[in-house]
């Protein structure tokens, strides 16, 4: 769901940013950090990249499928109307 290489960049991110003198203190932080970072992200309710892509291209298909339906439906109500 979630990206572990992006996780991986913001912990490190926020690790370089500690000043050297307390990264010392700090030993396994960016572990720490990831660690938060992911179970706060998974509490959130997002959809993942690719699953929100899927979803895309089978709402465009819906749309398609329903247009058409609109079109025969159209011409079939015409058909009636000459009758």
């Amino acid at each position: 769901m979630i990206n572990p290489k992006k996780l991986e960049e913001i912990a490190k991110q926020i690790t370089d940013s500690v000043p050297p003198e307390l990264k010392s203190m700090a030993e396994g932080a960016e572990t720490k950090v990831k660690q938060v970072l992911q179970a706060q992200l998974s509490r959130l309710d997002f959809v993942s990249r690719e699953e929100f892509d899927i979803q895309s291209q089978v709402l465009i298909r819906t749309r398609e499928k329903l247009e058409a339906m609109e079109a025969r439906l159209a011409e079939l109500e015409k058909q009636t109307e000459q009758d």
